[in-house]
């Protein structure tokens, strides 16, 4: 059980967000404290009840934490935390699972548009001042999305949202999902992701909203970029290790797909010497999909719907992982 609220601690801990500024202004009366590097939360963890957390969490810290009872995670991915260990130490686990699905899916967006209408390149050419002019070849002209064919990977919050978005452009969508049953949440098809490989070779653009799993990481590896068609261009705004990161640089070189729009990579920060950096083919953003002005206040509504449950003594927390 948790202590009482008067008598609580709950720890922010994050390098950039601003929880303990937005906290204040709900007034709760209950203590916090606000860190924002490894060293500080390793001096606050022994007196922390609630930790609320993301890049700054190790595993081994939940044997450090004596009075930790609840993780609120501030990503909706949990690929970091080992259930197994929380379990051990009798933590829970929640995570902000559809606190950004509107930015992520806003974002692959943006994404496919600037892509389409080679906004990097029309960026570097105001850089250098330069006009360019009209493009006698069709294939290298800007194109549109309308009548084009999306198929987003993983048809959950994000994907949903996405795909609302691609038919206001009037684009065909498709996707795949673990339980097809469970509704095409606007898709014009929604299957299994065993067919995967059948549905690549249909899609204009290939949307990555899946979360990592032991089954989701490499899925876009060498053999299914080869099922992809040539003119084709793939948005991961899932996670880097979805990709074969190897697979898709030698594929972007070879024109086996056309562009990738890239939110996320295996390793980041991206290192200086990847190759990534400097293909004309690539736009990149620095795993930037989710951020949005609300998102600290998004991630503190399910935090306090979590205490209340705790408190009353309920079983389920929202977005509950441990």
């Amino acid at each position: 059980m948790l202590p009482a609220k008067d008598r609580l601690k709950i720890c922010f801990a994050h390098a950039a967000y601003r929880l303990a500024e937005r906290f204040a202004l709900r007034a709760t009366g209950m203590a916090y404290v606000e860190v924002r590097s490894s060293q500080e939360l390793l001096q606050q963890l022994p007196a922390t009840d609630v930790l609320v957390v993301s890049m700054l969490w190790k595993n081994e810290l939940a044997g450090l934490a004596r009075r930790l009872k609840f993780i609120q995670s501030i990503s909706s991915g949990v690929d970091v935390y080992d259930k197994d260990v929380l379990r051990a130490h009798g933590i829970r686990l929640a995570s902000a699972a559809g606190v950004n699905a509107q930015a992520v899916a806003e974002h692959a967006m943006a994404l496919m548009l600037a892509l389409h209408r080679r906004l990097p390149e029309a960026r570097d050419n105001q850089h250098k001042k330069h006009w360019r002019g009209m493009i006698s070849e069709i294939a290298a002209r800007e194109d549109e999305l309308g009548g084009k064919t999306l198929l987003i990977v993983g048809m959950g919050r994000i994907g949903g949202k996405l795909a609302k978005l691609a038919k206001a452009f009037d684009m065909r969508v498709i996707a795949t999902k673990r339980n097809p049953d469970t509704g095409a949440a606007g898709a014009d098809a929604v299957l299994g992701h065993d067919r995967l490989p059948e549905l690549l070779a249909q899609a204009d653009v290939v949307a990555l909203t899946c979360p990592l799993t032991p089954d989701t990481e490499h899925l876009i590896d060498a053999r299914a970029l080869a099922a992809m068609r040539p003119t084709a261009h793939l948005i991961n705004v899932a996670r880097g290790r979805v990709v074969d990161e190897a697979a898709l640089i030698e594929a972007l070189r070879a024109g086996r797909i056309a562009a990738a729009g890239l939110d996320v990579t295996r390793e980041e920060p991206l290192a200086p010497s990847s190759p990534l950096w400097a293909m004309s083919n690539v736009l990149l953003t620095p795993h930037t999909a989710g951020e949005t002005q609300r998102y600290e206040d998004a991630v503190i509504d399910i935090l306090l719907e979590n205490l209340d449950r705790l408190w009353r003594g309920e079983t389920a927390l929202q977005n509950q992982v441990v």
